[in-house]
């Protein structure tokens, strides 16, 4: 079984910072795109930031310039370093691998539990 584990998330005042992260567990040989996505109160679900294998990444364009999406390939994990936020980031952040090769299997769409980032004074 494979699953997705994200932390960092917390309560910050506007201009702050926070760094996300998403471990994995499993017998993980690859993971293809990595990404993060944010649910904030009666919105749907949106893609944040999300990087393939190779390094190369895109963002939304709420958060281009403020947020870096980085991974280590080694250790399957995936990170989102988050500056100058703003209220209108808080929202649960949710880690997600579209495709994971693994000891057992490929598995497909996998999502984390979520992490809650609120901004506010």
């Amino acid at each position: 079984q494979v699953q997705l584990v994200e932390s960092g998330g917390g309560l910050v005042q506007p201009g702050g910072s926070l760094r996300l992260s998403c471990a994995t567990s499993g017998s993980i040989f690859s993971i293809y795109t990595m990404g993060w996505y944010r649910q904030a109160p009666g919105k749907q679900r949106e893609l944040v930031a999300r990087i393939i294998r190779g390094g190369s990444a895109n963002y939304a364009d709420s958060v281009k310039g403020r947020f870096t999406i980085s991974r280590d390939n080694a250790k399957n994990t995936v990170l989102l370093q988050m500056n100058s936020l703003k209220p209108e980031d808080t929202a649960v952040y949710y880690c997600n691998a579209d495709r994971i090769v693994t000891s057992q299997g490929v598995f497909y769409d996998i999502w984390g539990q979520g992490t809650q980032v609120t901004v506010s004074s």
